[in-house]
């Protein structure tokens, strides 16, 4: 099948040559040394709950697609519709995939709104998109999912070329990740407390115990 080269993959492909052509992204300073506070929470439930709970997970674990899958629902029913706690979802960028992914759910103005939408097919369809060995056709696939809910190409077009945003994406995880002592996805922090997976029968007996159940 032919391809017509686009002015987006001239732009998405200078994009990865600067700043991702290893298998994981890199950063142009320290982590440390950039200001991140402009990237948003990606949140669900009661934002008062006294109750938080953050999922650390990567868009390309197949552990965290299987949770996502079954135990992500339960909670969602018992505990986040419910305004029982408050639920953080923090991404793990363990390859450039995963960020890619991470781009195209935060794309555009609202975000906040689709992030979980956009979310939800990615870790459905992980075994088709993630197993592409052709970063056009990873990039190709994670935009579909984006112009399903709603997003057009141009808007699309300026995620992928905003280098600025992709490389505070990536220090912010660095900073929260080595901040919680995060090492493996999915981890979870319950009330303050990290937890790696488990069943989630064992997760809802943690978050009752917190919330006073």
């Amino acid at each position: 099948m032919n391809r017509t080269v686009t002015a987006f993959s001239a732009t998405l492909f200078a994009m990865i040559a600067a700043l991702f052509l290893a298998s994981q992204p890199v950063l142009a300073q320290d982590a440390a040394d950039i200001d991140t506070s402009d990237i948003p929470e990606m949140v669900l439930g009661n934002p008062d709950a006294e109750v938080t709970v953050i999922e650390y997970a990567s868009f390309t674990c197949p552990h965290c697609a299987s949770f996502h899958a079954g135990a992500f629902k339960d909670l969602k029913k018992d505990f986040i519709d419910t305004g029982k706690i408050k639920f953080i979802y923090r991404e793990v960028y363990f390859d450039r995939q995963g960020l890619w992914a991470a781009i195209v759910a935060r794309c555009g103005d609202g975000a906040e709104n689709r992030y979980f939408g956009i979310a939800d097919m990615i870790y459905e369809n992980q075994r088709g998109w993630a197993r592409q060995e052709s970063p056009q056709d990873i990039v190709e696939s994670l935009r579909r999912f984006g112009k399903t809910a709603g997003l057009t190409d141009a808007q699309l077009d300026q995620c992928f070329s905003d280098a600025d945003t992709a490389q505070k994406l990536y220090a912010r995880y660095l900073q929260q990740s080595e901040e919680d002592g995060v090492t493996s996805t999915p981890t979870f922090i319950i009330d303050g407390t990290l937890y790696t997976n488990m069943p989630y029968d064992e997760m809802s007996d943690i978050i009752r115990a917190a919330i006073g159940e």
